[in-house]
């Protein structure tokens, strides 16, 4: 990369110097003055000065800065250059690393760039490096700049991660997950709900205050809503989706014993005890002397006997299940202590930097960055099994497919700025798998529908048709631009992270939002959503997917489809999309998409600037559509190279459109569609 003043190469200039790419048999590119400029770069590369011009020498294209008078061979990377203007105001970019240092992959086998001796750099001299591992499918395009402006922050002051920490951790929320279990059983005589822990440590972090990243120590309410609600839907027994009649049966004989049992067992009132007994044995009496009942008949009588008794039994069950959330908690910061006393005693000889100085000016979004230097590394082992990284610590052994141990690499040569030579590289990719391993269980495929992705037809056509350059709610295993929101700023921010999507505050830009299905955590979504765009003249927009939950609806829902924000919706059915899986980092190709078991509502929110920029017509709606049915298990390589938005010979989407009268509060200037179905 050259950096020479480009006015004062002249086209007859015999002399070499270096090129962009490091070699020294080429001149540097011409002046602009000199060759005909060729527009083809995005826009905000051309508002930072950036133009595409011709070398008649070398007879290439390159591209040239003329605020910096900078020249490159390649197309350059937002974060090389100072200021942007842009629509009428100002955007500075602060100066990051954007371009590889080292030569040698990690993810080549036998090769360890980030290992810094003697030893190594002499064998490195002697062999030719073996070719950096290229896959062959990627679910990715990492060459997507963001369009994403924020006011600039100092740095966050979360500890740094470590392996030491991260193993502690994992322990510690392993213990808390068997005490959960412990307690359900003991106590109420159920299994824990399905995902129930995951959702509870999703719905805690939105009230949640302490200092650890994943566990919650410091709540207002102490007991979590969602846990009690999850654990009182399974008492006195858990209910299944029934498909034949003897399965029915047994449920509603179960269910009366169950509830009988539960209200001779506890402190009951007389007139529950009366109610209760009542139902139950008028139920069972029913069941002896009625065999010709259908399905229908026998889910009818346990809906009747759960309004029934159910009241009853909820409130006998009330002290105890609060008692299951308050000791879960509690013994949560407990451990939320330890590991933070442990934390600061490794760090305890670490000098924290001071922050810099932050000015209050907008730039385009960067990587959370650390206050805190990180502490010394210890070793971490690297191997291949075929396809697979497993990388190991104190006999713990984590694993991601090469293809996302590649795209790890690549985040982190484009975000991290303190480790240049990779030195801590296989530490913190061990932490970071290490967090979202221990955050979503160990369980067959448990957690993967917490974190799924949507297909990448879907990605391309959001970029393509509105704009969208990033992800509110992803992680660097799934994520598929390279800017983007997640939950862990400690593990993540090292590969691109912005941080929490609720503690990020966009000025711009263009927003794809597909949160965890919590109820809880997306209706704190959808309050972050209307104070951005509340606050915010500039152009925003957020296209939002949740589920399409009607029984009863979704507090989120419900919000978004009131909002005045809202331009468009549409409703994709249940069965006739898919999403990425969650656990795509490490599952069989052929297992990372799956059929969507629910509808999926999809609601643009945006302000009258981004509705002006990106807004949601027939056309752009039409061709977003037509990506839902491109099916990621028939995709020969997924990803930058492929642009399809559609099937071509697929019958045209129906779209009914709906005109939304708007109030005087509304800021639509516009007429919108205001409805799709699929």
């Amino acid at each position: 990369m050259t950096s020479e003043n480009h006015a004062t190469v002249k086209a007859d200039s015999a002399a070499l110097v270096m090129s962009p790419t490091g070699s020294t048999s080429q001149a540097a590119p011409f002046s602009p003055s000199t060759s005909k400029p060729i527009q083809e770069l995005p826009d905000e590369l051309i508002q930072a000065g950036w133009s595409k011009c011709w070398s008649k020498r070398e007879n290439r294209p390159y591209y040239f800065n003329r605020f910096t008078n900078q020249s490159l061979w390649e197309m350059p990377v937002l974060g090389q250059h100072d200021v942007i203007v842009s629509s009428g105001f100002r955007v500075e970019i602060p100066v990051t690393p954007t371009t590889p240092t080292i030569p040698i992959s990690p993810s080549t086998p036998g090769v360890k760039p980030w290992v810094n001796t003697t030893d190594d750099k002499q064998g490195q001299t002697s062999v030719p490096a073996p070719a950096p591992y290229r896959p062959s499918v990627v679910y990715w395009d990492l060459d997507v700049q963001t369009n994403a402006v924020i006011r600039e922050r100092a740095p966050a002051d979360h500890l740094p991660p470590h392996p030491e920490i991260e193993l502690q951790r994992a322990q510690l929320t392993t213990k808390l997950r068997q005490h959960y279990h412990e307690l359900c059983s003991q106590r109420e005589g159920i299994e824990p709900p399905r995902e129930s822990f995951n959702r509870w440590l999703l719905e805690r972090k939105v009230v949640d205050k302490g200092l650890d990243p994943l566990l919650p120590s410091e709540c207002d309410p102490v007991i979590s809503t969602s846990m009690f609600r999850e654990i009182m839907n399974d008492i006195p027994i858990r209910l299944s989706r029934i498909k034949y009649k003897e399965e029915a049966r047994k449920l509603l004989f179960k269910y009366a014993e169950a509830a009988k049992k539960m209200i001779d067992s506890r402190n009951a009132t007389p007139e529950s005890r009366k109610v209760v007994k009542w139902n139950v044995e008028d139920t069972m009496n029913w069941l002896r002397r009625d065999h010709s009942a259908s399905k229908e008949d026998y889910m009818d009588r346990l809906e009747h006997l759960r309004k029934q008794c159910g009241p009853h039994v909820a409130s006998v069950a009330k002290d105890s299940v609060e008692g299951i959330c308050s000791k879960i908690y509690h013994i949560s910061a407990e451990y939320v202590r330890r590991i933070r006393q442990t934390h600061l005693t490794l760090l305890k000889e670490c000098n924290i930097s001071e922050p810099t100085a932050v000015q209050d000016r907008l730039v385009y979004c960067y990587p959370v960055r650390l206050s805190i230097p990180s502490p010394p590394q210890p070793r971490v082992e690297l191997h291949f099994e075929n396809d697979v990284a497993c990388l190991r610590y104190k006999g713990e052994m984590v694993k991601v497919n090469r293809g996302h141990f590649s795209k790890l690499e690549l985040l982190y040569r484009y975000s991290c700025i303190d480790d240049t030579r990779f030195e801590k590289f296989l530490s913190r990719v061990w932490c970071l798998i290490k967090r979202y391993q221990v955050m979503f269980g160990s369980g067959v495929n448990e957690g993967s529908g917490l974190q799924g992705a949507l297909p990448v037809p879907v990605f391309e056509a959001l970029n393509k048709q509105f704009g969208v350059t990033f992800e509110c709610f992803a992680s660097p295993l799934n994520c598929y631009f390279k800017q983007f929101c997640s939950a862990f700023p400690d593990t993540d921010g090292f590969f691109g992270s912005r941080g929490p999507f609720l503690s990020f505050s966009p000025a711009s830009g263009s927003f794809e939002a597909n949160p965890p299905f919590c109820e809880e955590f997306m209706d704190a979504m959808v309050t972050h959503l209307e104070d951005l765009l509340e606050r915010s003249s500039e152009p925003l927009s957020f296209i939002i997917f949740v589920p399409e939950w009607r029984d009863p609806p979704t507090p989120a829902l419900t919000r978004m489809e009131a909002s005045r924000f809202r331009r468009h919706q549409m409703m994709v059915p249940a069965f006739e999309h898919e999403y990425r899986s969650g656990s795509q980092h490490i599952c069989k190709r052929e297992e990372i998409y799956y059929k969507s078991v629910h509808g999926t509502a999809v609601i643009f929110l945006q302000n009258n600037a981004g509705f002006s920029k990106w807004e949601p017509t027939t056309e752009r709606i039409q061709e977003f559509l037509a990506a839902y049915k491109v099916s990621g298990r028939s995709l020969p390589s997924p990803g930058p190279s492929s642009t399809s938005t559609g099937d071509k010979d697929s019958k045209p989407v129906q779209e009914q459109s709906s005109a939304r009268s708007q109030d005087n509060s509304s800021p639509v200037d516009k007429t919108a569609p205001d409805t799709t179905n699929i």
